[in-house]
């Protein structure tokens, strides 16, 4: 009888078992299955990868590391120089004696910089030491060094300066083609190290907007403008500062600001380290800027152009004109050919071109990929100079329209008629340089340089290019005297 309990008991104890697990599996895991579903959805499945992907980068949005490894590395940049006084008005000076006679003036300017080497290189911007007689450059930790210009070039707005000194932080580069829209960026400057105002290095932090702008801001010919544009905040004496990444790294060389009030409105804009580095190298090895150049004038690509031209999308830079004896010219390059690549890298807009070429030199090849008439084609073409060789620029010769220290335009109608002259190029302004060390100052106007009638700054360049220094010039003063120098080499 107990026996049949017991058998009773473990019959009763197994029919709950077998009724619990067929309610398991008809329940439970038909609840787990239909989990598993839903989290399979598109918009689930994007949530957790967002999820998973911000809690990789959950590091990388700690700024502290970044910060640490660059601000020591920034200093504050001071200039000083003496601006030339108005002309005098006889009437007061009569009256008054000289006692309203106007003065030179000091002017003084401020900015930021980067220290690049421990033996003390600094970027700049040339905007911010332009015209300077004297820099000063003030460590984070308030030391200050007077700085040598070793070189600058307006067509990028770099600068590099030199201090004496050792063991200094320095900032490393990183690569700016490896930014990407939406990426984490600090902004690194010194603009406020004063005996009013002493802040130091101060650091911001945004996103990258945009790459390869083109704000149209820098006064020269060849400028070459494809800024990264940020949401860090920017303000006056920014300019040279850092831009890096969120390991530390140099990416760009902050220079501007877009405000209609002067102050930081949202944009900021700096340039790319791609560009910067190979300036830089080029004014540390030869004293000025080895500037490669295809020879065209180019333009954005329109709707209407890729409909006529038969493009595939809307995208590259249209050829306007084609420098003769150039060497797009030379490689068979024409006007209306859509450049769509430069080396297998692709071309969007005529900023991206210009970018890509100003990191090469003279004499180096690139593979050039356009449109014509519907119709690909690939090229290889031979960069040339300033000059229209594949020479070394010599410091001083200078870039555009600048040629040793003066800047050089076309002549007027008036000044041919007045002159009865049919060439020559005008001095429209004089800095450091061998112009200056001669004499020449603005107004005069230049007829011939070695031997050779000149009407353009490229003439002038071209007249001395190739090794050859400059042996005669001829021209004629501001009140019409004709002035001659020959030099014996």
């Amino acid at each position: 009888m107990k026996l049949r309990y017991l058998l009773g008991g473990f019959i009763t104890a197994l029919l709950g078992a077998v009724i619990a697990l067929f309610a398991y599996t008809k329940i439970v895991e038909k609840r787990t299955v239909n989990q598993i579903i839903e989290q399979s959805r598109p918009y689930d499945r994007n949530a957790e990868a967002l999820l998973t992907s911000l809690s990789m980068q959950e590091g990388q949005i700690d700024f502290t590391y970044a910060a640490e490894m660059t601000v020591h590395a920034v200093v504050h940049v001071r200039t000083k120089s003496v601006v030339a006084p108005r002309a005098s008005n006889p009437f007061f000076d009569f009256f008054y004696g000289d006692r309203y006679t106007p003065r030179p003036r000091e002017v003084k300017g401020y900015g930021s910089g980067v220290i690049i080497s421990e033996d003390g290189y600094i970027i700049t911007n040339d905007h911010v030491i332009d015209d300077a007689e004297n820099v000063e450059v003030r460590l984070n930790d308030k030391r200050v060094f007077e700085a040598r210009i070793i070189g600058k070039d307006p067509t990028t707005d770099i600068a590099l300066l030199k201090i004496d000194a050792k063991g200094l932080p320095f900032i490393k580069y990183g690569d700016s083609d490896k930014l990407r829209l939406g990426e984490w960026v600090l902004a690194v400057g010194n603009p406020f190290s004063t005996s009013e105002l002493d802040l130091t290095s101060t650091v911001t932090a945004g996103i990258v907007s945009a790459k390869g702008r083109n704000l149209n801001i820098l006064d020269s010919e060849l400028r070459i403008e494809s800024f990264i544009q940020t949401d860090a905040a920017l303000n006056m004496g920014n300019s040279g500062g850092a831009l890096v990444d969120t390991k530390g790294l140099l990416v760009g060389i902050t220079s501007a600001i877009v405000s209609p009030s002067g102050a930081y409105a949202g944009n900021s804009f700096a340039i790319p380290i791609s560009l910067v580095s190979k300036v830089v190298d080029d004014l540390k090895q030869y004293g000025e800027v080895q500037r490669a150049i295809i020879g065209v004038n180019i333009t954005e690509v329109s709707q209407e152009d890729a409909d006529k031209l038969k493009l595939p999308g809307v995208r590259g830079a249209r050829i306007t004109g084609v420098v003769p004896d150039g060497a797009a010219e030379a490689a068979g390059l024409k006007e209306n050919d859509i450049i769509v690549s430069i080396d297998g890298k692709e071309v969007n807009s005529p900023s991206e071109l210009q970018e890509y070429v100003s990191r090469k030199r003279p004499g180096e090849k690139a593979s050039i990929t356009y449109f014509r008439n519907g119709k690909r084609s690939t090229i290889t073409l031979t960069m040339r100079n300033v000059a229209g060789n594949t020479d070394i620029v010599t410091p001083g010769m200078g870039a555009g329209s600048t040629v040793y220290g003066a800047r050089l335009e076309a002549l007027e109608p008036a000044d041919m008629k007045k002159y009865d002259i049919d060439h020559g190029v005008k001095v429209a302004d004089v800095s450091d340089g061998r112009f200056k060390d001669l004499g020449i100052k603005k107004g005069y106007i230049i007829l011939n340089v070695n031997g050779k009638d000149v009407k353009s700054a490229s003439d002038v360049r071209q007249a001395t290019s190739g090794g050859k220094d400059l042996r005669s010039i001829e021209g004629i003063q501001s009140n019409g005297t004709i002035f001659r120098y020959s030099f014996r080499n």
